[in-house]
């Protein structure tokens, strides 16, 4: 056997054993040359061999990684499928399958809600957390009492400056990652059995955190390019009631809109009036794609009835779970609350974030991460304009990292989810996104993960499969 074929064939079995893992950087070609005594010649032929055989593909400027998809034509084979009853979708059970589908068969992660971890500096911040033991030995249970670390408060209350929001580091309350912040602001202004204004369509977690406080959902119709209904929003109110209005005013997900400054001013003078609080998730503000950030709708509050709710999961720490709220007069309250539910929260990811945002340069890795994330959906864009049928819409975000597509009316998003999923591929169909199931034809699709051969084929493989899909006036 030739020398090349005997070290691909070695890579293979790596891949099949699991040593190597989807979406995994193998050994570079100089690695792999000096480690198993091979030629470069050699490595790259070998190298060549698996990209043509879709095993592993290569990234300009990065390297080489294990492609985390199956080929097209394996079509109708995925075990993760066969449980999804068109008919009776449940959004929990579905956004389950996706995050399962991505984690333990490397499907693309198209549908994923999260952003990639490979674009954040976590191996700086978790330098800055093992390096605690010798830094600083003082932190213990009662440094990790709410409201928290105070350093980070202090860093974070420096963020505000940028809104020109003069916030006190003593306003804001350290919570493990924003749907905490969320879930104990709704605690703090509302009970069981309450009505709670959701923006329709919405992200579908908010929705989920109101029903499991055994709270009730009202929906809002939302606009694509300026947020929630103003008027619509104003006779909910004065006919049904409202206890809380709960809401996303930059890069909302799924839609990606900004809105606009005269109408956040709008909506928080409408709910001061009604004296009707305003949970605000504001999660994907660092993430503009403009010169300048969008002002949150708490920077329009003068009667402190919005609590600002955020967390570095989409802007610096995904996975280390640390956000915080500003929760103007229910701040007590919501710090309380917190020490009711949690009791304490670990100290070392506070420090390690606070660190790295008072000794690096957070600015300079806001500044790269906005850049991919904005160049990332020029390319997606440009792919699905290309490569889906006739009649499909996308979005325009204004930061944040997905896109809202719109397909032919005759098309069910759920049918093409089924099907790409069996191909290695995820979306996340429209209709999760509101309880009135009228998104058939919607999907989101997420540009974060670093734009590569194996993503950008998998936007045109599934530009492919929704143009081979029967219609809803034909069977399935």
């Amino acid at each position: 056997m030739k020398l090349y074929v005997s070290f691909a064939a070695r890579i293979r079995a790596m891949i099949d054993e699991g040593v190597l893992k989807p979406h995994d950087k193998i050994f570079s070609v100089r690695q792999a040359s000096q480690k198993y005594a091979l030629s470069i010649s050699t490595v790259l032929r070998a190298y060549s061999l698996l990209e043509q055989d879709g095993i592993i593909s290569s990234h300009p400027q990065s390297g080489y990684f294990v492609t985390p998809r199956k080929r097209l034509q394996q079509r109708y084979t995925s075990p993760l499928a066969k449980d999804i009853n068109l008919a009776e979708i449940d959004a929990g059970k579905l956004v389950l399958t996706t995050l399962k589908s991505i984690r333990e068969f490397g499907t693309v992660p198209l549908g994923s809600p999260f952003p990639d971890p490979q674009l954040f500096p976590l191996k700086k911040i978790h330098q800055y957390e093992k390096a605690l033991t010798d830094d600083q030995g003082d932190w213990g249970v009662l440094s990790d009492l709410p409201p928290g670390n105070e350093m980070l408060r202090q860093q974070i209350a420096r963020r505000y400056l940028l809104h020109n929001m003069d916030v006190s580091p003593d306003d804001i309350v350290i919570t493990h990652g924003a749907t905490e912040a969320i879930t104990l602001c709704l605690q703090a202004v509302a009970k069981a059995g309450d009505v709670i204004a959701l923006e329709s369509p919405g992200y579908y977690a908010l929705a989920h955190t109101v029903e499991r406080l055994g709270m009730k959902v009202a929906e809002v119709r939302t606009e694509a390019d300026s947020g929630i209904d103003l008027q619509a929003l104003r006779t909910m109110i004065e006919s049904t009631g409202v206890a809380a209005v709960i809401l996303t005013s930059n890069f909302q997900n799924p839609l990606g809109f900004v809105m606009p400054d005269d109408k956040k001013q709008a909506l928080v003078a409408l709910l001061a009036e009604k004296q009707i609080p305003l949970i605000e998730d504001d999660v994907y503000n660092e993430l503009y794609f403009g010169d300048k950030p969008p002002k949150p709708a708490k920077a329009f509050d003068e009667a402190g009835i919005v609590l600002h709710c955020s967390s570095f999961s989409k802007s610096l720490a995904p996975g280390y779970r640390v956000g915080w709220t500003n929760a103007g007069r229910y701040r007590q309250e919501v710090e309380r609350l917190m020490f009711l539910n949690s009791l304490s929260l670990p100290s070392a990811p506070q420090i390690a974030i606070a660190k790295f945002l008072q000794r690096d340069s957070f600015e300079q890795h806001l500044k790269q991460l906005r850049h991919t994330l904005r160049s990332n959906y020029v390319l997606i864009k440009n792919v699905i304009k290309e490569s889906f049928p006739i009649g499909t819409q996308v979005s325009e975000p204004k930061g944040g990292y997905v896109i809202w597509v719109k397909l032919p009316p005759a098309l069910d998003a759920l049918v093409l989810y089924r099907a790409a999923i069996n191909n290695g591929i995820t979306v996340a169909p429209g209709t999760i996104f509101s309880q009135k199931k009228e998104l058939t034809n919607y999907i989101r699709l997420n540009f974060s993960h670093r734009w590569s051969v194996v993503i950008e084929q998998a936007v045109r493989d599934l530009g492919t499969l929704a143009s081979d899909m029967p219609t809803k006036e034909k069977p399935i």
